[in-house]
């Protein structure tokens, strides 16, 4: 009955969303960022806009681009927020061109050759230890992916399954760019050895890392940070080949370019907003002037060859050849 009860609200907030869309005046923001972050950037929004009605959704990126595609210009968003840029690439056709609104300074890396969207964030991993556990059974910290290989560390590494989640795939997709697709799927039939858990989301390592049930763990850095800033006993390393990442983006949908009221908030967004969310939330850097006010971020991050990321045939057909 419980979960009748959820899902009929659901139901009920998505028809509400519905029916003020209809009404117009309303501008919707489809957000595929985690919930604090939402928060954060609904407030913002109603500071900075007391007179217009602005509604922060999160949706999941694949649904998300999934609803875009299907319903076109019908979709009832206006801006879509924090999108995979592999998933902005599928669904560019549904895409306004709007990069020219941006007036920001971006890193070489992070300048967009497509003109439908803008970067939002860069999404980056670490090898991520426990001390705690590592001293535990008396093992060295690892500083390489080849330490990984140890028969030492067996059950006590996890990694993001590459099928389910982003994070596994950007770790998956750098090995394959520094060592070919042979080397880097053997590469992982060794590391499989000594895998604890392939876990289905990216910040299933970092979970683990914080309960003592494993000692290295391939997960997102802000996690790591996150929860080394509560206390746990952690230590981001970057692996040899630098640190993997993924891009999203910020896009307005078609159908708003004319539309002053939507331009405002999406000008105020990546121009604005854009900068409050690298300072206090997602420091990974994208601009050449970013300042980042997390406490133990590391500096000076060393990036990794990403090519081909945003390649979706790509990332399914080397999909299909993992098998765990």
């Amino acid at each position: 009955m419980k979960k009748l009860w959820v899902a009929l609200l659901g139901v009920a907030i998505v028809l509400c969303v519905y029916s003020v869309k209809a009404q117009g005046g309303t501008i919707i923001v489809y957000s595929c960022m985690e919930q604090f972050r939402n928060d954060r950037m609904q407030a913002e929004l109603e500071k900075q806009f007391p007179d217009k009605e602005v509604i922060v959704m999160y949706v999941p990126t694949a649904k998300a681009a999934a609803k875009i595609s299907v319903e076109k210009e019908q979709t009832d968003a206006d801006i879509i927020i924090d999108m995979e840029t592999a998933y902005m690439e599928k669904i560019k056709e549904q895409l306004a061109p709007s990069a020219q609104y941006s007036k920001l300074d971006y890193v070489d890396d992070a300048k967009t050759k497509d003109d439908r969207y803008v970067i939002w964030n860069r999404q980056a991993g670490s090898i991520i230890v426990n001390h705690s556990v590592l001293d535990k059974y008396d093992l060295p910290t690892p500083h390489t992916y080849e330490d990984l290989l140890d028969p030492a560390y067996q059950g006590l590494i996890a990694m993001p399954d590459p099928k389910s989640s982003g994070t596994g795939y950007f770790f998956l997709k750098n090995l394959v760019n520094v060592l070919g697709e042979e080397e880097a799927f053997a590469y992982i039939d060794r590391l499989a050895d000594n895998i604890k858990q392939f876990s289905e989301s990216g910040s299933g390592p970092v979970k683990l890392l914080v309960q003592g049930e494993i000692a290295i763990g391939l997960g997102l850095t802000f996690q790591g940070v996150s929860e080394y800033n509560e206390g746990n006993d952690l230590e981001m390393l970057t692996p040899e080949y630098g640190s993997p990442y993924s891009m999203t983006g910020a896009a307005l949908i078609k159908g708003n370019e004319n539309d002053e009221e939507v331009l405002e908030v999406y000008q105020y967004l990546i121009n604005e907003y854009l900068v409050i969310d690298k300072e206090y939330d997602s420091p990974e850097q994208i601009l050449k002037k970013q300042n980042n006010y997390i406490e133990n971020y590391p500096k000076n991050i060393r990036y990794a060859d990403m090519q081909g990321i945003e390649d979706l045939q790509e990332k399914e057909r080397l999909l299909a050849k993992w098998k765990y």
